[in-house]
Order: C-alpha cells, then structure tokens, then sequence
C-alpha cells in the first residue's frame, strides 16, 4: 500500500511518513475546531447541526492541511495536492 502512494506521488520513503503525519494531524486539527465553532454555535436541531458541520470541515480542511504542511516541510505537495482536488470539484480552473 505505502509503495503504491510513493509512486502514485513520486515521493521518497522519508517524504512519504511526513505526507502522513500531515494528512492525520491536519484531519484532527479541522475536527477540534470544528467541534469548538459548532458548539460556540449552539444549534439544536441534529439535522442542522450535521449539515453545517460538514460545511465547516470542507472549507477548513484545506486550510488546516496547508497549516500543518508548513513545519513539515511538504507545503509544496498539499498545495497541488489540493488545486488538483479543486479542479477536479470544478472550483479551480486549470
């Protein structure tokens, strides 16, 4: 599985483990602060609350990830890794 990504992404081993890390502290970094808005939001209603937060993590994952890539040194990735995403959603243009 880990030597199918490094040739998917052509990345060595070492860049490989940081591309993870980020992935995963990213991930949990967006869903600690989503819970926190969503809670800061008090919404009642479970449906509602489901929706929004959904909304919420779409919109602050990349920024998380971006975030995180910084001290790991694997900005350069994430920030194509997430234009293709957007130009694959149609949001970005090539």
């Amino acid at each position: 599985m880990f030597e199918g990504l490094q040739k998917k992404w052509k990345v060595s081993g070492l860049q490989l483990a940081l591309i993870l890390c980020t992935f995963a502290i990213g991930g949990s970094f967006t869903g600690f602060i989503g819970k926190k808005v969503m809670n800061a939001l008090s919404i009642n209603q479970d449906w509602l609350w489901a929706i929004l937060y959904i909304l919420l993590i779409t919109i602050i994952w990349p920024l998380a990830v971006l975030l995180v890539s910084f001290p790991f040194g694997q900005f350069r990735f994430f920030s194509n890794y997430i234009r293709k995403i957007g130009i694959k959603m149609g949001i970005v243009k090539n």
